[in-house]
């Protein structure tokens, strides 16, 4: 499966400009809606995404419809995949290296690199810093909510974001990723992806089942 990220001619510099510029663009969501282990973890909630990129940023923008969030992790680099999350994983180059890019629905990152989930390098701060979040439930931390909540969340991912790698521009390349959602924590675990995973138990590190990112 590919994933075409087409460009947007004009820069964005705030992540709450996110949506109404793809909006814009007429650029066209995609859902993040195949549940690789029915039987352990069946529920499935309405989850999209889109993404674009003006050349020196990723743009992305999530839309969530689910029974219950979470959002407990207070600052970055937290257990930000026990919260109601959105995850972004992005292989850049051909050297093995990938990126996951995980945020819960106040905006909480845990970003990192390398090739195997045992083997990560956690972005420095300076990187952290310079990822610009927005989050349509606010920023601060809350526990468990048991009722239908929909929430929505952008992030604006500057090239330097992918610490690991040299990229002057997004403008062109070829890359490979997944996109999923999950929740370990919450009162019904999911572990849904827009690129299927066929592995025996829930893992989203595997890059083997990542699909092509194709930047415009």
């Amino acid at each position: 499966m590919a994933l075409i990220i087409p460009r947007i001619a004009q820069p964005v510099s705030a992540a709450a400009d996110i949506p109404a510029r793809l909006k814009a663009a007429g650029i066209s969501y995609t859902p993040v809606s195949h549940v690789n282990w029915p039987e352990a973890f069946p529920y499935k909630p309405k989850v999209e995404f889109a993404a674009a990129h003006a050349g020196d940023a990723l743009l992305l923008h999530y839309r969530v419809e689910e029974q219950s969030v979470r959002a407990v992790a207070c600052q970055d680099h937290e257990h930000i995949w026990e919260d109601a999350c959105a995850e972004f994983f992005i292989m850049p180059a051909a050297d093995g290296i990938y990126y996951n890019i995980e945020c819960n629905c106040t905006g909480k990152l845990l970003v990192a690199a390398g090739k195997n989930r045992h083997e990560r390098t956690p972005a420095p701060m300076q990187t952290m810093q310079s990822i610009d979040r927005w989050a349509s439930l606010g920023t601060e931390p809350f526990d468990t909510r048991t009722e239908p909540t929909k929430w929505e969340l952008a992030l604006r991912l500057p090239v330097s974001t992918f610490f690991l790698h040299k990229l002057d521009s997004f403008e062109g390349l070829r890359a490979t990723g997944n996109v999923y959602k999950c929740g370990d924590c919450l009162p019904v675990p999911h572990f849904i992806s827009w690129n299927p995973i066929q592995t025996e138990n829930p893992d989203f590190h595997r890059p083997e089942f990542f699909g092509q990112m194709l930047f415009e």
